[in-house]
């Protein structure tokens, strides 16, 4: 058979030879874009015509329509002739392209999925407090092997980071306050700014955040994955409660781990002041703790602890809630990851400062 070919007559009309199909087209395709005709009806002499597809009738058609022109067949046998009229007539249709939304509209829309979200995180917060309520009804049932596991992984592993935090952030706090105090003759204070600020604030929340984004992503991720691979799924066909299984022994491992950190960075951080204090301000260790045992009273301490409580909660929540709300594939493993990350530290601190207001209105 021979190869596709196409030449203009002296009467103005075009003859066709050879295969028009996909296999003879060869580099018709593209030679077609660079040979013009005129607008209108064209002549289009099959008299020579071997075969032709619907990809050659594509192809033709696309170059009389470049131009403007429409076909106006000749000789053609009736079985390529109705092809070529069947391809002509087909016009293809536009994408369809996404619906605009004003601003108006896409501030609704965030408004209900933020509702919507909230809803669902209060059902799941009821959830877990009814199988909390099981658990001290039947404590038999408590995993206690992953419970202990969960504790090394939230808590002692993540001893030497939160510990060099704490360290570094006593460091600054006591440098930015001692070139301050250096010029007012109150050296001395800066172990009360070192230890407040640590002891109530610096060290159960940058704990917090740090745990938040090592533990909280590790929960979501844990259990996104296992909603793709339907292990929930599995999990409840077995008549096992997911929450009881995934989220609780997290919770109560956390919420032993967190404040135990958080005293553990009380201590990194007053470390770290000490040190700092000793080189620019000249107070010596023993007169560094002598001043924060007088001024450092029990209730500043378990502020912070309490806080952690509360953080440890909001953490475990969140990193589980968005793992649950993961659906079918990798992409929104990582997208609920995500999200449990900055709505777990973003939360954090929101209850961080409510706890300020609150303080301040107790004078406590």
């Amino acid at each position: 058979m021979q190869p596709a070919a196409l030449t203009a007559g002296a009467d103005g009309a075009w003859a066709l030879s050879g295969n028009w199909t996909v296999h003879g087209l060869g580099s018709w395709p593209t030679r077609l874009q660079t040979l013009a005709c005129n607008s209108g009806p064209q002549v289009l002499d099959g008299q020579q015509l071997e075969a032709m597809d619907s990809a050659g009738a594509w192809v033709l058609q696309r170059w009389l329509s470049s131009h403007d022109a429409t076909a106006e067949p000749m000789h053609w046998p009736p079985r390529l002739l109705t092809l070529l009229e069947r391809v002509a007539g087909h016009t293809a249709e536009p994408l369809p392209q996404p619906p605009r939304h004003g601003l108006l509209e896409r501030t609704g829309r965030s408004a209900a999925a933020a509702g919507e979200q909230a809803w669902a995180l209060l059902h799941f917060v009821g959830e877990a407090a009814v199988a909390a309520l099981g658990l001290l009804r039947h404590p038999q049932r408590m995993r206690w092997r992953t419970l202990l596991r969960q504790i090394e992984i939230d808590g002692f592993d993540a001893l030497p980071i939160i510990g060099l935090t704490a360290f570094l952030i006593g460091v600054v706090v006591a440098y930015q306050g001692a070139d301050q105090l250096r010029h007012y003759g109150a050296n001395i204070f800066v172990v009360d700014l070192v230890g407040y600020a640590m002891l109530r604030e610096f060290a159960p929340l940058i704990t917090a955040i740090i745990i938040a984004g090592r533990s909280g992503s590790a929960y979501a991720a844990q259990i996104g994955t296992m909603v793709v691979t339907e292990e929930v799924d599995a999990m409840r066909t077995l008549d096992i409660a997911p929450i009881e299984l995934l989220v609780l022994p997290k919770l109560l491992a956390l919420a032993i781990a967190l404040p135990l950190l958080t005293v553990f960075a009380d201590i990194a951080g007053v470390f770290g002041g000490m040190v700092m204090a000793r080189s620019q301000l000249g107070i010596g260790f023993h007169e560094f703790l002598a001043r924060f045992g007088t001024e450092m009273q029990g209730p500043t301490l378990l502020i912070g602890i309490g806080k952690s409580l509360v953080f440890a909660v909001i953490i475990v929540l969140i990193g589980c809630f968005q793992g649950f709300r993961t659906r079918g594939s990798a992409d929104s493993v990582g997208r609920q990851t995500t999200l449990s990350v900055v709505q777990g530290i973003f939360l954090v601190i929101v209850a961080d400062a409510l706890f300020s207001v609150v303080f301040n209105l107790l004078g406590i």
